[in-house]
């Protein structure tokens, strides 16, 4: 499908030539230069956007230091919650007032289409600063009840130094997942953004500085994962790490963990979500959601639905909705209003999603739409929305996480082995559940062993609800309350009267 009317629109493109943004590294406060640098190459043509500063262990040791002296003086943890709400505000209204430049930053290093970082992704992270602001100063500490000679205390205290590690795939609402309720509880952070993705995360963080944050309470460095992320993983003077990323890579933490102060590490880390649709459901609806699951943001979600799971009665139809959906799903220049996908982050990803795709075809499946990449002559990396039918439950396509927009197809014939197929992965993230019976979607979304279940919808929620997996997809919750547990300490005080 020719994609040659989605032409970049004038306003992105005079935005882009005139935007300014910090490319140092934060620390207590002031930008800094690296002992090295990082070219950020954009995958919307393959060409050089910039260079950053790159820390190193010895740059991570001074922005951990810089947050041990901003949190044990006070200048943060010592102040009022109100305070702290008050800042926190301050800053989600500065984000939305430069909505527009962060998200051409997205465009611009990991190939998003601005449109929807501008509607979607920036409007989930002025939310997410904006919501722990407000609810940092209505959390109680808790006076159980005990005999009447003793009274106890149970109080959350600031956890102290946070690391947060967070991926390119949605660099900026990750970054307010992971800091704004860090920083709500009275944490100090230093953020290590993806190597592919620094650019928007050092403007949050100057606006950060605009809003008031004191020098040392946000600090940001920039770096190669296994250099500066592995720096942090195993500093000792880190409490409490907090990472989205692959499997992989969360397994590094723990041994990070480990191998120092047995710091708290929390990890959300990668999925196999699955459409599972019985003959009952709303067919029209389960296709395109389906479809919407894995195709959006090029497949670049750990909660896509890269499986269909589908009653073998309803195949045919469900499949030739999809694919009609899919061809119109077509990837184009992100800085294109109208683009209805953009990039793969980079070149390697896409060569990797490739590699993966056609190792899994050889082993199970028919490849009936997509495979291969287009828009070559751009430079930049575009992979189309891709379909393989026909896929054995124990292969690469239906085990493996490509990370990429593949949709892998598997049919079933009853309940319980729809459940087997959707449980059937290391991973357990989520998955939706799509029927009209009552007590199936009850019963089915009990069994699932998912961190996330949706009936009949998929990518649902607020942030009044928390996220999270099970099995090798983590543990730990992000959004909602329970995201501020990780960066509380609890402590008892109990205290004897003695006689009058």
């Amino acid at each position: 499908m020719s994609n040659t009317s989605y032409a970049p629109t004038p306003e992105w493109v005079a935005r882009r030539d005139r935007l300014a943004y910090p490319t140092g590294n934060l620390i207590a406060g002031r930008w800094e230069n690296g002992p090295d640098t990082l070219v950020v190459t954009s995958p919307i043509d393959g060409q050089p956007v910039t260079e950053v500063a790159a820390g190193d262990a010895a740059t991570i040791d001074r922005a951990v230091a810089a947050a041990r002296i901003a949190f044990e003086d006070g200048r943060w943890s010592g102040l009022p919650p109100s305070s702290r709400k008050e800042i926190l505000i301050r800053w989600a209204d500065l984000c939305h007032e430069r909505r527009e430049d962060l998200a051409l930053l997205h465009a611009l290093e990991m190939g998003k289409p601005a449109r929807e970082a501008r509607d979607v992704d920036m409007r989930a992270v002025v939310r997410t600063i904006r919501w722990f602001g407000e609810a940092i100063d209505k959390i109680l500490d808790e006076i159980p009840n005990v005999p009447s000679d003793v009274v106890a205390l149970i109080q959350r205290e600031p956890a102290g130094v946070v690391g947060a590690v967070v991926p390119w795939n949605f660099p900026l609402t990750m970054a307010a997942w992971k800091v704004a309720p860090a920083l709500a509880a009275g944490c100090t952070v230093v953020l290590k953004p993806a190597e592919q993705s620094p650019l928007s995360a050092l403007l949050l963080a100057e606006l950060g500085q605009q809003a008031g944050l004191p020098d040392g309470v946000l600090n940001v460095v920039n770096g190669l994962g296994h250099v500066a992320g592995r720096a942090l993983g195993e500093h000792p003077d880190v409490d409490v790490v907090t990472f989205t990323g692959s499997t992989a890579v969360g397994r590094k933490f723990l041994e990070y963990s480990a191998n120092s102060n047995i710091k708290r590490v929390w990890l959300e880390l990668g999925g196999k979500g699955a459409n599972v649709v019985f003959p009952d459901a709303d067919l029209d609806k389960a296709a395109s959601t389906a479809a919407w699951s894995i195709f959006y943001n090029a497949g670049q979600m750990c909660t896509a639905g890269s499986r269909l799971l589908v009653h073998e009665s309803i195949h045919d139809v469900i499949v030739e909705k999809v694919m009609a959906i899919a061809a119109g799903m077509q990837p184009a220049n992100p800085l294109a209003e109208d683009a209805p996908l953009g990039a793969v982050v980079s070149a390697q990803h896409m060569g990797n999603v490739h590699r993966m795709l056609e190792a899994g075809v050889k082993e199970s499946g028919e490849l009936i739409s997509g495979g291969e990449p287009v828009l070559t002559e751009t430079g930049g990396s575009y992979y189309p929305p891709t379909i393989v039918d026909g896929v054995r439950p124990d292969s690469l396509l239906a085990q493996e996480e490509l990370f990429g927009p593949v949709l892998a197809v598997t049919t079933f014939s009853d309940e319980d082995e729809a459940l087997t197929l959707a449980n059937g992965t290391p991973y357990g993230l989520a998955s939706a559940v799509w029927t009209n019976d009552l007590s199936r979607a009850h019963r089915f979304s009990r069994r699932l062993k998912m961190g996330v279940v949706w009936v009949n919808c998929y990518e649902e929620g607020d942030l009044t609800v928390p996220f999270g997996g099970v099995k090798q997809s983590g543990f730990g919750r992000d959004k909602s309350l329970h995201a501020l547990d990780k960066f509380f300490d609890i402590k008892t005080t109990w205290m004897e009267l003695g006689d009058k």
